[in-house]
């Protein structure tokens, strides 16, 4: 039987006590896997008879394992061996964690930035295939890395359509499309499944699979899950880690996400957009805030949970108000999609739904249609140009001094959330700035890089509980490179998408601080010297 262990401890505990048997007496379980949709309120129904499929999932993807087998032999024949994923929130989570694990090679391009895109085109061109993954075939990140990677092919006498794989919705533009193109081949996965629990569908399934990950085992552990999930018992884990995820009272909204050596790469990253995208809006929600092992120097806030991730023998209890989960990887994705099927009934909103996802991709199409000037930063610091309301800058001319103003407009109850607009994997080096910022407020404080958050805790800013102050670097860059046949840049567009989201942001009422790395390196430098002193 499944390995799936959920350990509550304090606060947590207490919420398993209080919700699991009446989510057993209603039969809660069962009609999930039944795909009841009344299950969120009739608010909710509509919406979600429409997004149940992923209970299913790893049964209706079986047919799939032999035509991925298949594909990647075919590809590995003609010494195509290595693989880049276009997509964006649970297309790009889901794969990356699958083949991170299972330590298979997948350049995961999630990203606008022109340094990232050009790092993933000049790097064995002439060996690489792209999955193109999304529902719509709209998302103008995956459509914009498509159209540079068939240039770069054409360019290098390689036939683009035998490079380009596509994994979509039936039905999509982007389904006509693609047959249109005569792409290598086109995946569809089930439309009853939103993007965020999409994991054990084609989406996570086509990447990792032509990656070399054993596709066939994480279904399997999946499956077996299911038989414990589907179960309306006392003891079934993903009631316990539902009703300790939405269940506190008062509600511990900021979950510590920790991982005590799950042997699973990136998962916290993973869960962080489920929950947040899932639960974010109507002014409540979960807000997942993924830290390192020995961190958590804000876990005795009395709106905080710690969840642990730990190998699935752990036998070690958990402390506090905790929760400690372990597990395979295909029975955890399964699980935690459960968990905030159920946190989304105790919280009362829907978890199908995402409705501010969409304000940040309107201020961007908006900006870059109307190309206006850039505005004139409010003072410059070394390397760094400091925007923001003047309400929230009071004067300041410095780094240090801006952050201070951020800072002290922090709730009580509040988080920090740090938004990072450049190439991810060569500045890695700029997420030390959120354990120091952690440590100099005492509170929760998140990390995304963008445009990727967007499709993640983005939701969670602007419709989840008006608390956060947020962060948002900028960078310029040497490189810029073209979209083709787009009357804008990569480096026009990730531009228009900072911009977009710090103005929704601000129209929110949220306290947004902008700052602007004119020399890349220099002003991370400079960056981190200033929060190293505001965290003494």
């Amino acid at each position: 039987m499944s390995s799936l262990t959920v350990q509550t401890s304090g606060a947590a505990r207490e919420a398993v006590d209080r919700h699991v048997p009446a989510l057993v007496a209603d039969g809660f379980a069962g009609k999930l896997f039944a795909q009841d949709p009344t299950l969120w309120g009739a608010a909710a129904e509509e919406e979600s008879a429409k997004r149940l499929g992923w209970v299913e999932a790893a049964e209706v993807s079986r047919p799939l394992v032999p035509e991925i087998t298949a594909l990647r032999d075919e590809l590995a024949a003609e010494g195509v061996d290595r693989f880049v994923l276009a997509g964006m929130g649970g297309s790009s989570l889901a794969p990356e964690v699958i083949t991170r694990t299972a330590g298979a090679e997948l350049f995961v391009l999630d990203s606008t930035d022109p340094e990232m895109v050009a790092a993933a085109l000049a790097d064995r061109l002439e060996r690489t295939a792209i999955v193109v993954s999304s529902k719509s075939g709209s998302t103008v990140e995956t459509d914009s890395a498509r159209r540079a990677f068939a240039r770069a092919f054409e360019q290098a006498g390689i036939d683009a359509a035998s490079r380009i794989v596509v994994v979509t919705d039936p039905g999509s533009p982007m389904e006509a499309s693609a047959r249109e193109a005569g792409y290598r081949r086109v995946f569809t996965a089930d439309p009853t499944v939103g993007g965020r629990f999409s994991a054990l569908t084609a989406f996570g399934l086509v990447p990792a699979g032509l990656a070399g990950v054993d596709v066939a085992a994480l279904l399997d552990d999946a499956d077996e899950a299911a038989e414990v999930l589907r179960e309306d018992a006392e003891d079934n884990p993903g009631l316990h880690l539902g009703a300790a995820l939405g269940g506190t009272e008062p509600l511990r909204n900021k979950l510590v996400l920790r991982d005590l050596g799950s042997g699973i790469a990136g998962f916290a990253d993973w869960a962080e957009q489920l929950i947040a995208e899932s639960t974010g809006k109507e002014g409540t929600g979960l807000l997942p805030v993924v830290v390192g092992a020995g961190e958590a120097p804000e876990a005795g806030a009395p709106d905080v949970l710690v969840v642990d991730l730990v190998a699935a023998d752990a036998e070690d209890a958990p402390e506090g108000d905790a929760v400690r989960v372990g597990g395979s990887l295909g029975a955890q994705l399964l699980l935690w999609e459960v968990a905030t099927a159920v946190a989304g009934r105790l919280l009362g909103i829907n978890p199908y739904d995402q409705p501010d996802v969409e304000s940040a991709k309107t201020a961007t199409r908006a900006l870059l249609e109307a190309k206006p000037e850039p505005t004139a930063p409010e003072a410059v610091d070394g390397a760094v140009e400091i925007r923001g309301d003047a309400q929230l800058l009071r004067g300041a001319t410095t780094v240090e001094q801006a952050l201070r103003h951020l800072l002290e407009a922090l709730p009580d109850s509040g988080y920090v959330a740090v938004q990072a607009y450049f190439d991810r994997l060569s500045w890695a080096e700029l997420e030390q700035v959120r354990p120091l910022l952690a440590r100099a407020t005492g509170r929760p404080t998140t990390f995304g890089w963008g445009p990727r958050f967007l499709h993640s805790t983005g939701q969670y800013h602007k419709g989840g509980p008006a608390e956060g102050v947020y962060l948002q670097v900028t960078a310029a860059s040497d490189t810029d490179l073209e979209i083709p046949d787009s009357p804008f840049s990569f480096g026009e567009l990730i531009s228009a998408q900072a911009d977009g989201d710090a103005q929704v942001l601000a129209d929110h009422g949220r306290p947004v601080l902008r700052l602007r790395l004119t020399d890349r390196a220099e002003g991370v430098r400079q960056l981190v010297r200033a929060v190293e002193a505001l965290a003494g």
